[in-house]
């Protein structure tokens, strides 16, 4: 996993938005017919291609392969299967947000403007079933192998460029799931993270980094009125166990973990704030880890590394652009939050990166706007970074001193 040991590297999380024509040939003609399959080898050549020309140096295939970010999995497995939402099944559009302000979800329920850009009908079409397990639980490769074959087939013009394929973790695998078949919740999370686990190592043995996305553990806090902090965070640490029984023996530092409170744009007045998880999160098996950072109810949450240590050889991630406004930053102001993080964890443990996905959260032309300032403010924090570094008298660091503690 690179690391940014001369300047700000940049990433993002993963979904990007799809074109609408791609949409609208998976969604009529399913994933798998010839044209559809062109369309999709053309589509990722031309969004990694455009990431490269944005200036995003850690890119992914945009996650064009994919339905919903968590059910696409269904598609992947034999034992899952969809059916009309039963009455009987848990909402899941509930929580403590949804209680404090009744008026403004039913608004935006009405209005359909809780997720901002909703375009994409194949991102969106595995909502309308539930998915209910009815056997065991059996993964099948083709399509993460056919993903993998368009991200290598996409980089072949620039094959030194790092790429990441982002893949859902067993716990946010389990939302609104039906267990018909298994006998307990363990048994049924064991067997989801032991399918899951041969799409992590097929993407790790092709070479790329893999993501684990997990926006379900910080957002069931949220949505399960009934934790109170402890049992909240013996859930979460559950989780983080299933998740590390699926990650053994795969290579940290081909691994990023990323967690966000949900990307819905909701006042997010009750999410679990990232002081009462992080414990939790940096026990996952990862190299790198992906944070909100950028939206108005997380960016002041650096403070927290002033306190809690990020572990040796670890890398941190924050979102220094958000999904969760129109507005563009000013690439000073993205500059500043990537210092913030430089000075307290050393610039070479720092990636900056994006809040949540953009696909199906914010319009295309926004989207890109934001990942275009991400660069710039990455390139203007690197070179004040190193400009002061380049200005200390040799041995003005004592050995063992971080780039962090030298910059704060």
């Amino acid at each position: 996993m690179q690391r940014s040991t001369d300047r700000i590297l940049t990433t993002h999380v993963g979904a990007l938005q799809r074109p609408q024509h791609l949409s609208k040939a998976m969604s009529e003609q399913g994933e798998w017919t010839p044209a559809v399959l062109d369309d999709l080898r053309v589509s990722v050549a031309e969004v990694v291609a455009r990431q490269e020309a944005t200036g995003i140096d850690i890119v992914d295939d945009g996650e064009f392969g994919k339905t919903l970010w968590m059910w696409y999995i269904r598609d992947r497995m034999d034992g899952i299967e969809g059916r009309e939402w039963s009455p009987d099944a848990e909402p899941l559009l509930k929580g403590r947000d949804r209680d404090q302000f009744p008026g403004f979800y039913a608004w935006a329920d009405a209005n359909a403007s809780l997720f901002g850009y909703m375009e994409d009908t194949y991102f969106w079409s595995s909502i309308v079933t539930q998915p209910v397990v009815t056997g065991p639980i059996r993964y099948r490769p083709d399509a993460v192998q056919r993903d993998i074959a368009n991200l290598r087939s996409a980089l072949e013009r620039n094959p030194a460029t790092e790429a990441f394929l982002p893949v859902v973790a067993p716990a946010s695998i389990e939302v609104g799931l039906a267990n018909e078949h298994y006998g307990s919740r363990d048994d049924l999370m064991r067997a989801l993270a032991d399918a899951i686990r041969q799409e992590y190592k097929a993407i790790v043995d092709a070479g790329f980094i893999l993501q684990v996305d997990d926006a379900w553990v910080p957002a069931a806090w949220d949505r399960s009125s009934e934790y109170d902090l402890d049992s909240y965070r013996r859930y979460a640490s559950d989780s983080i166990e299933v998740l590390n029984h699926a990650l053994a023996g795969l290579p940290a530092d081909r691994i990023r973990y990323h967690l966000c409170w949900g990307s819905w744009h909701g006042p997010h007045a009750n999410d679990i704030p990232l002081a009462h998880i992080a414990d939790i999160m940096l026990r996952v098996n990862a190299g790198a880890y992906l944070i909100e950072a950028a939206n108005s109810r997380h960016e002041h949450e650096y403070h927290l590394w002033e306190d809690v240590r990020l572990p040796h050889g670890k890398i941190l991630i924050p979102g220094v652009v958000t999904h969760a406004t129109n507005a563009i930053e000013h690439p000073e102001l993205v500059a500043e939050r990537i210092q913030r993080y430089a000075d307290r964890l050393g610039a070479e443990n720092v990636i900056a990166g994006a809040d949540c996905g953009f696909g199906s959260r914010i319009h295309p032309e926004l989207g890109w706007a934001k990942l275009g300032v991400l660069a710039e403010g990455a390139a203007l924090a690197s070179s004040r970074i190193w400009k002061k570094l380049r200005a200390r008298p040799r041995g003005g660091l004592q050995q063992g001193t971080e780039l962090g503690d030298a910059g704060a």
